[in-house]
């Protein structure tokens, strides 16, 4: 029988295995905290210590987790895959970002990165298409895709939503989306809205000759939600979207089980992220976010517009890339770029995130001067002008939407 203390969850010289579960946080000790102590105060609540010396047989101690860096305020830990269960993310989560954050052995924690060892990975689903969504469902070739939720985003009728939905769809806008407190109304009936929106845009498709989809807003509580994401599969929609922080990890991972039954792509809206991840040295990175929504199978998620937006980012070129990146297999996802966007943005975004995203803009389309129908194909316009190599200036002489959009909201970033 030995005893367990904190000192135990702490070695520097530790190399992690293949098969841990590294993750690293930044950490404030606090006040009366060297940074070793603190870092292995993180170590063992995050597996199994715990604040008083433990007497214990066998082996208990193989289940620790270990800090094995210490770089300034940044510390790497280093969890033995026993410790979790395998497809199973809030465990995980309550593990890696649980308890340790209101430890007042710290005075700020953040888990800002996490490298996946593979059987962790892969006992999770992914995305069923990620990026090819692009090819697979709208045959967009290299462009990025657009979207659009009409605005106001709650207190349109069900007749308003559905026809600023073909406004926009037929002035070239590929996905129409409701936002996050969008659901099932009195003033706009979840089911109403599905099929109307759906028979509108048939419509638009008959007459753009180009492919459509809604994303629909399933949000509820899981049993619900199911139901939601079989009625959108029974009305021909090719797409869900899902609240994936309030909603919570286990129903998205409910939800993507089902939608593979019916072949649907998930839209991730990550509203509530900045809870976690609004101050840059306490909570959950959205980097980290981004990372167990792939694990768990969205298709797209909005990752930030790389500060050209009305909403604080993080590093969302970084986010991006490790969307796209390989990882044992799992398919990639589609980051979406939106808040505040408009047409004059669309070459700076570009030049900065690369075509392999959406763009969805509201404001940015349904504030055209002309209106709707206009202001998607003036988004449409900037899109094919920057894919073309050409500056909105000179493609706006010839596109009297997209000139207008200018002459309104120019090249500056709104707030």
């Amino acid at each position: 029988m030995t005893g367990i203390t904190y000192e135990d969850f702490l070695d520097l010289d530790y190399d992690p295995a293949d098969t841990d579960l590294v993750c690293e946080f930044y950490v404030e000790p606090a006040a009366d905290m060297d940074m070793e102590s603190a870092a292995s105060r993180v170590a063992s609540e995050s597996s199994n210590g715990t604040w008083a010396e433990l007497q214990v047989e066998g082996s208990v101690r193989d289940l620790s987790a270990t800090a094995c860096d210490i770089d300034g305020n940044s510390v790497t830990v280093a969890y033995p895959d026993a410790l979790f269960e395998a497809g199973n993310m809030p465990q995980v989560l309550s593990c890696i970002a649980g308890n340790i954050l209101g430890m007042k052995a710290v005075e700020r924690i953040r888990l800002r990165d996490c490298d996946w060892p593979e059987k962790l990975t892969t006992s999770f689903p992914g995305p069923q298409f990620g990026t090819s969504v692009r090819e697979e469902i709208f045959d967009a070739g290299n462009r990025p895709i657009t979207a659009t939720v009409p605005k106001p985003k709650v207190g349109l009728t069900t007749d308003q939503h559905v026809q600023v939905g073909y406004e926009a769809w037929t002035g070239g806008i590929d996905l129409l989306k409701d936002d996050e407190n969008l659901t099932d109304q009195d003033f706009n009936p979840f089911e109403e809205r599905l099929k109307r929106s759906l028979e509108k845009r048939d419509q638009a498709e008959d007459e753009t000759g180009e492919k459509k989809s809604y994303l629909v807003n399933v949000t509820a509580e899981a049993g619900e939600m199911l139901d939601r994401v079989d009625m959108a599969a029974r009305q021909g929609c090719e797409y869900v979207m899902v609240d994936v922080i309030t909603t919570g990890w286990s129903a998205v991972q409910q939800v993507r089980e089902r939608c593979e039954k019916h072949g649907l792509a998930i839209h991730a809206h990550r509203a509530m992220h900045a809870a976690f991840d609004r101050i840059d040295t306490h909570g959950v990175s959205m980097r980290v976010i981004a990372q167990v929504a792939r694990l768990c199978g969205v298709d797209h998620i909005h990752t930030g517009t790389a500060d050209l937006g009305k909403l604080e980012n993080e590093d969302t070129v970084g986010i991006n890339e490790w969307l796209y990146s390989d990882l044992y297999g799992l398919n990639d996802v589609l980051p979406m770029a939106s808040g505040g966007l408009h047409p004059g943005l669309v070459p700076e975004l570009v030049e900065r995130c690369g075509t392999n995203i959406g763009i969805q803009a509201g404001g940015g389309i349904h504030g055209h001067p002309d209106g709707t129908h206009a202001g998607a194909k003036a988004l449409r316009q900037a899109i094919d002008a920057t894919m073309e190599g050409v500056v909105l200036d000179e493609y706006a002489d010839d596109h009297p939407e997209l000139a207008s959009a200018l002459d309104q909201w120019g090249t500056e970033t709104p707030r």
